[in-house]
């Protein structure tokens, strides 16, 4: 299956077709944060020292 993503901008609607064989997709809405982001594997945080402490707390059990 093919997988795509997109972050769209403001708007009052949003049109989907999904031709002959269908689609499945899901949509998230929200206000943006306006904080640093920081991401690897699966996890998401602010800063360099928070994602370390997540791999940390992950590797020891406490996640």
């Amino acid at each position: 299956a093919r997988q795509a993503m997109a972050v769209l901008g403001g708007g009052e609607q949003l049109v989907l077709r999904a031709g002959e064989t269908g689609a499945r997709l899901i949509l998230v809405a929200g206000r943006p944060l306006r904080e640093p982001v920081m991401r690897h594997g699966p996890f998401v945080m602010n800063t360099k020292q928070e994602l370390m402490q997540a791999f940390v707390d992950f590797q020891e059990g406490r996640f």
